[in-house]
């Protein structure tokens, strides 16, 4: 079956009031699938929700499928491991506090540092070469190539060659997101 989803959403994000407080402006979604055409207005979140329930409701394989999928938004990335990584001037940091994180995590905490800020800053690669991670992560050599090899090996990071082959750089893969941030929430 084919599928058609249009949405709208006017140039400002808010309107004022006769009484000149701020409204925010709806997301409109129309969705017409087969027969059924239906349409959902509000906040962002409200009309995901809705689309979400229309769809899983309305095409059962979808709802089957994503059960068995994952993938992790900028937004999911952010709630997961916002005491954790910050955006500075400085570039993407792992913020530790009092924390302690095995040699892994750490490695695998600034990995997904750096892909919130390739996802935040277009003009930032969303991947780090051994070098950059051995001086980012300030730890011996060896630890830091051991370790990518480790995570290499379990699927939780990829490796990836430039397109000039000039170099090699490691990034977190969605696995390896997903075991991050249940070894994190583990020690808390």
């Amino acid at each position: 079956m084919n599928y058609f989803l249009s949405t709208s959403n006017s140039e400002s994000t808010s309107l004022s009031k006769k009484d000149g407080t701020a409204r925010e402006t709806p997301l409109v979604v129309s969705i017409a699938y087969g027969e059924v055409k239906t349409e959902f207005s509000g906040s962002p979140e409200a009309v995901l929700h809705s689309v979400n329930s229309f769809l899983s409701k309305t095409v059962p394989q979808l709802s089957l499928a994503q059960k068995l999928s994952i993938s992790f938004s900028l937004s999911d990335l952010i709630s997961r491991f916002q005491e954790f990584v910050k955006i500075t001037p400085e570039g993407p940091r792992v913020w530790s506090g009092e924390r302690k994180f095995s040699d892994k995590e750490l490695v695998a905490l600034k990995l997904v540092a750096q892909r919130i800020a390739g996802e935040t800053a277009p003009a930032t690669h969303s991947s780090l070469s051994l070098a950059q991670l051995q001086e980012l992560t300030a730890l011996n050599p060896k630890s830091v190539s051991s370790r990518l090899s480790e995570l290499s090996k379990s699927g939780l990071v990829t490796r990836e060659t430039s397109e000039n082959g000039s170099g090699t750089s490691f990034r977190i893969t969605t696995q390896g997101i997903d075991w991050l941030s249940n070894a994190l929430s583990k020690k808390q």
